[in-house]
């Protein structure tokens, strides 16, 4: 135990160390020197349990069956994969922004001056053709290309474009790390709803044995030997049993319907064997080399996607300060009738440049910048949080599952102690050399004792599969 803490700590100073050490391109903002992660690669190291695709690593295809369920028709994923093409979408967007925009335009129009007023006198005076007045009113028709293209000087532009992809990307592992929490979840239900199928199994068991112990009071009692005292306990102690069968049978209705939910589906059983819960192997899992071992996680990646987008924007913001410089251009063909539209003398384009520079009121730009600064270093203790959160994660699931591992071995000794202690009480009774109420309390103990067992085996499934997602396993 004490090597792994010392790798998992060795793997959180490295990954934090990735996050300061990068250089060039990947800094941050100069005036602080900060900088961002390298970016991760997927890892073909296949020692990894967490690059074992979720198929791999459960092994009950009554759970497949549900985990494939969930991964089509679960709302909460759905709603995230729109989100993912919402940001491809800005993508697009983004890179048209910086080509070139083209408009074809067709329009037509007419126009009769008054005659009492300076374009009508000047109708009216000149001659549109030799011979020809002015026609009354005067039609006017176009046909044209327009386009306009701003100069990507100071890469605003593709600056804009790579901070969507990089958002799209963090979509994306978003999506990675609700596919990983969604799977836990439904083999965490799917583990709860089989052990609350055990304990019900186990209820009926104890009310049968209950209720053959309460006959056999009231036949001593008839007889004379015990008290009614003796009777009212063993029935006190049977409803007891009974009525947590209840409590029982509406969890397991619960979990049925929370797996319904992920599952995205409200018609059908749940399939299980609920008779294998207790013989469910708990293998140790192999965590593979340190480095690695916080890589595979999405929401790591999500960060540091994130905190690239925020360096871009940074870059942007700053971009606005500087002169911008747009083209403009036109072609096409205007005249007052169609049969002469095409000819030569219809010709008209333009070509025009701006160079535009704030000058005043920059106080916009400056506050704009401000707040990617700040945006930015948001990123970057984000990103610190995830890394913090990640290495802290692995180390309470890799201590809970050993920790849990002993307690069910200690556990199931203390089940088979009692089970022999409840034969014990029993024989002693029978031949009068016991109190009723040792038998009592040894059958509570018993019930108790396999009641906690198949808990603490439940709590070993569960922090396995915890374990298999903090590692980052699962959205494969």
């Amino acid at each position: 135990m004490k090597s792994n803490i010392i790798k998992f700590t060795l793997v959180f100073f490295v990954t934090l160390l990735l996050a300061y050490s990068c250089k060039g391109p990947q800094q941050v903002f100069r005036s602080e020197n900060r900088n961002l992660p390298t970016s991760y690669g997927v890892s073909t190291d296949t020692t990894n349990v967490a690059y074992l695709s979720w198929k791999e690593f459960f092994t009950d295809s009554n759970l497949i069956r549900l985990i494939e369920s969930a991964l089509i028709n679960n709302q909460e994923l759905n709603i995230v994969l729109q989100e993912i093409e919402i940001a491809k979408n800005e993508v697009k967007t983004r890179k048209g922004e910086y080509l070139p925009f083209v408009n074809l335009g067709i329009g037509g129009g007419m126009d009769k001056p008054g005659k009492f007023t300076r374009m009508g006198a000047v109708e009216d005076q000149l001659e549109i053709q030799p011979g020809k007045n002015f026609p009354e009113p005067m039609t006017d028709l176009t046909i044209g290309l327009n386009a306009s293209w701003e100069i990507d000087i100071w890469k605003k532009l593709v600056n804009a474009k790579n901070a969507a992809k990089m958002r799209l990307l963090a979509t994306n592992e978003g999506k990675n790390f609700m596919v990983t929490h969604l799977v836990s979840e439904i083999a965490e239900n799917y583990y709860e709803l089989m052990a609350y199928d055990n304990i019900l199994d186990m209820l009926e068991k104890n009310i049968e044995i209950q209720s053959a112990a309460l006959q056999v009071i009231k036949q001593e009692k008839d007889a004379a030997k015990v008290s009614q005292l003796a009777v009212n306990r063993f029935e006190a102690q049977l409803l007891n049993t009974t009525n947590l069968q209840y409590e029982v049978k509406q969890r397991i209705i619960e979990t049925e319907n929370r797996l319904h939910f992920l599952t995205g589906s409200i018609t059908g059983p749940i399939v299980r064997n609920s008779q294998r819960f207790l013989e469910l192997d708990v293998d140790s899992l192999n965590y593979g080399v340190p480095t690695q071992l916080l890589r595979n996680r999405p929401d790591i990646r999500k960060a540091e996607f994130e905190l690239a987008a925020a360096k871009l924007d940074v870059k942007v913001a700053w971009a606005n300060f500087f002169p911008s410089l747009r083209l403009q251009a036109g072609f096409g063909v205007q005249a007052f009738n169609p049969t002469v539209l095409f000819r030569p003398e219809s010709i008209l384009y333009s070509l025009l440049g701006d160079l535009l520079l704030p000058l005043l009121n920059r106080n916009a730009i400056q506050a704009a910048y401000n707040s990617s600064k700040s945006k930015q270093i948001q990123a970057v203790y984000n990103y610190e949080q995830a890394v913090l959160k990640a290495y802290l994660d692995v180390l309470n699931h890799i201590n809970k599952l050993d920790n849990y591992s002993k307690s069910y071995l200690t556990k199931l000794k203390q089940v088979q102690v009692l089970d022999k202690s409840v034969g014990i009480a029993n024989n002693l009774f029978n031949s009068a050399r016991a109190d009723y109420s040792e038998v009592l309390f040894t059958q509570r103990e018993a019930l108790e004792a396999k009641l906690e067992l198949v808990e603490i085996k439940l709590k070993m499934l569960n922090s396995k599969v915890n374990l298999y997602r903090v590692l980052g396993g699962g959205w494969k």
